[in-house]
């Protein structure tokens, strides 16, 4: 039966809140706890409670009692009830602890209360009991789902308790992301503990407590270092405080107004300060180790004393943050369990994915020092590695280190300042340092240089500057985009006389396209030779052009027309009115993209379109690459699966909507065939017009030796293979003929 409780007053100073027994304050916490603090009889545990006289509103309550510091008869007991809410937006008019008939009935003031003002009427109805009763309800309040309106109001209740416990004087941030702790104080406890990280975002965490002497600090206190498990959403400069749970109650350490906040490269030199004078479990102690064995900015695999030594040749970051990264580790005894490129809390391992190379000079090196001399009496030298990394995330700011981790757990860095540049400048460089006899060349090539090519971001070639050196504007007919790299003969004047010689191209509007630096040095000359001949060029400056597919797209993003001819500067025609003869075809067959066959300089077919059956290793091939060109002129124009955009007429729109060139592959045969496919699939049809020939060599990779060259076309047909081999599958294409 519900007592008549009239006499107990519960004055809260903050807010002058008087409550009278049979009366209680709600103070919600969160969505999933509210606080209830009243007076009356003595209840205490895990009670049932119903709320607004609802049985359907029956809840489960956890109960805190405690004799008031000056009972009544009517209240000899206060207490303080956690339970979660009963889930409606009704307000809350009575609660009542027990079973109906036997439970007391309570009755809530009309306005909830604030937390602090809650502690407040708990500090005043405790007397010297608030210690103990302040103790169980965080307790409680620890358990179950914690957010952080929960832990701000623990937060609130303990500094109105004035549980102050010494300072934190230090704060530093290691490498990992794990923040590191250094105060003093009374009631502290070594070990691994539960705390609540103060701050504006407050969260609950373990942190690994030590403890050490300290001759600077209040009697009966000492000083104490703590490590908090990374979090991405947690930084030393943000935390106020610490709460934990001391030898006999929770404590709150604040963050002292001058402490000292450490960076990445000094908190691990903090930490070793102490390390040697502190005590804790043994799982503490090996946690504070390895976070003092963190990055701090030095190289230290050369200190180890232990026959492990590391050096790095070349490290490209390639513009979309991807790695290519070469070098050498010697570890004979297999010392080594793990090689990882780290930037702060990022990391890729290496070592479970680099392709090793013999690397002689390695041994040689370390041959006559005594620590190496017994590891290096084997034949092995595959001490040399090559490995792509793929980009790591985290703070781009950070600096970018290795990490060997040995098998006794100790580790040991490697700064690194990456060399940014290309995908493809990155991959000739590399590529040219090895030797293509090395028996780990296929394994190089197809699990190093083409991911990394493919997972390339390279810059889009761009239009420079542009200068008419004839009535470019004034010429009729389709423009033609002719590419001069820096490749072809530096004297132009041979080729544009050619142009002038024939009455069809001398007449037409000609887009002369050439490398930034070329034009810098040939720009006035050129157009001297333009205007001699008296030819319609407008000449044009390819920036971050790369080959001579770059300069074309330069020309065609620089043109406005509906239909533009491509022509790659190192072929010739073999004949005159090939201009004309292209844009007949292209008038028969709206829309398309058609090629003229390309013959060597010997008049044997170097392409004469590119076919697919659907079956082949390779994606396309050339059917009839070999014959004599007389073989093949008299056949009827003929649809393939890809144009040749080396020399070709098509419609400007459709070449800018398939994205232009990709910039993944390191020659230029592959390159052309992979925008030829995506404009086929894009429902662009290509044909060959076997009556128009032009001559030349294959368009060259800008590499040298023979021997690179087939390096470089071996990688691209692993690119275009892997692009296109699986989208083929099944396809043939008929071979549909059309009268010219």
């Amino acid at each position: 039966m519900v007592g008549t409780e009239q006499s107990l007053k519960l004055t809260s100073p903050p807010g002058g809140r008087i409550m009278r027994a049979g009366r209680v304050v709600a103070c919600p916490i969160d969505e999933s706890c509210l606080l209830i603090v009243g007076a009356g009889g003595s209840i205490a545990g895990q009670l049932t409670a119903e709320l607004n006289d609802d049985p359907a509103a029956s809840l489960t309550a956890f109960v805190i009692g405690w004799p008031l510091a000056t009972p009544a008869a009517s209240a000899s007991h206060g207490f303080a009830a956690l339970l979660p809410p009963d889930g409606t937006e009704r307000p809350l008019t009575t609660v009542r602890f027990g079973q109906e008939g036997t439970g007391r009935r309570y009755v809530f003031t009309p306005r909830p209360v604030s937390v602090s003002d809650v502690a407040a009427i708990v500090a005043e109805a405790a007397g010297p009991q608030l210690s103990d009763i302040l103790d169980l309800l965080l307790d409680l309040m620890m358990k179950g789902p914690v957010g952080r309106r929960r832990l701000s109001a623990m937060i609130t209740l303990l500094k109105a308790a004035h549980r102050g416990d010494g300072f934190i004087e230090l704060l530093g941030e290691s490498e990992d992301g794990a923040i590191f702790l250094k105060g003093w104080g009374r009631d502290i406890v070594a070990g691994v503990c539960r705390a609540v990280v103060s701050g504006e975002k407050p969260m609950a965490t373990d942190c690994g407590i030590a403890t050490f002497p300290r001759q600077d600090v209040p009697d009966g206190a000492g000083g104490f270092v703590g490590l908090l498990p990374a979090n991405e959403t947690l930084r030393a400069r943000d935390i106020e405080g610490l709460v934990y749970r001391g030898r006999g109650a929770w404590r709150y350490a604040a963050v002292h107004e001058r402490r000292l906040i450490a960076g990445p490269a000094e908190t691990p030199g903090h930490m070793r300060s102490v390390l040697l004078q502190t005590h804790s479990s043994p799982q503490v102690l090996l946690r504070l180790r390895a976070a003092a064995n963190s990055f701090d900015g030095r190289e230290t695999i050369s200190s180890l004393p232990l026959p492990v030594r590391l050096g790095i040749d070349t490290f490209f970051q390639e513009n979309g943050g991807g790695f290519l990264i070469t070098g050498w580790m010697l570890d004979a005894d297999g010392h080594v369990q793990s090689v990882k490129l780290r930037r702060g809390r990022a990391e890729a391992r290496l070592d479970d994915c680099w392709t090793r190379l013999d690397r002689s000079d390695v041994t040689d090196a370390f041959t006559d020092e005594p620590m190496f001399k017994s590891a290096l009496e084997g034949d092995s030298h595959s001490h040399g590695f090559i490995v792509y990394a793929n980009s790591l995330g985290g703070d781009a700011a950070a600096p970018l280190h290795l990490e060997l981790t040995l098998k006794d757990s100790r580790r040991a860095f490697m700064p690194l300042t990456p060399a940014r540049v290309p995908a493809r400048v990155a991959a000739l460089r590399q590529i040219r340092s090895i030797d293509p006899a090395d028996w780990a060349l296929s394994d190089l090539i197809d699990r190093q240089i083409v991911p990394f090519l493919n997972a390339s971001e390279s810059p889009s070639p761009t239009v420079g500057a542009i200068v008419d050196a004839g009535g470019f504007n004034e010429a009729v007919g389709p423009p033609i985009v002719i590419a001069a790299g820096e490749a072809e003969d530096a004297d132009i004047a041979p080729f544009l006389g050619l142009l002038a010689l024939d009455p069809e191209t001398q007449r037409a509007p000609i887009a002369l396209v050439v490398p930034a630096e070329r034009f810098r040095r040939q720009a006035a000359g050129i157009r001297q030779v333009a205007q001699f001949y008296r030819l319609p060029i407008r000449l044009i400056s390819a920036e971050v052009a790369g080959d001579i597919y770059d300069l074309l797209e330069v020309g065609v993003r620089a043109l406005a027309s509906e239909t533009v001819v491509l022509l790659a500067g190192s072929l010739l025609p073999h004949r005159t009115g090939w201009y004309g003869k292209l844009a007949a075809a292209h008038e028969a067959l709206k829309g398309s993209i058609i090629s003229p066959t390309l013959a060597y300089e010997d008049h044997s077919v170097r392409w004469a379109g590119s076919w697919s059956d659907g079956h082949s290793e390779d994606p396309l091939f050339g059917r009839y690459a070999g014959y004599p060109l007389s073989a093949v002129t008299g056949l009827k124009t003929t649809r393939v699966a890809a144009a040749s955009l080396e020399c070709c007429i098509a419609p400007r729109e459709a070449l800018l909507r398939a994205g232009g060139f990709s910039a993944g592959y390191l020659g230029s045969q592959q390159k052309g065939m992979d925008l030829g496919l995506r404009l086929s699939r894009a429902g662009i049809e290509s044909y060959w017009l076997p009556s128009v020939q032009m001559l030349g060599s294959d368009e060259a990779s800008g590499v040298g030796e023979a021997a690179m060259a087939a390096l470089i076309e071996r990688i691209d047909q692993a690119i275009f293979r892997a692009c296109w081999a699986a989208a083929l599958v099944g396809e043939e294409l008929p071979a549909e003929r059309v009268s010219a």
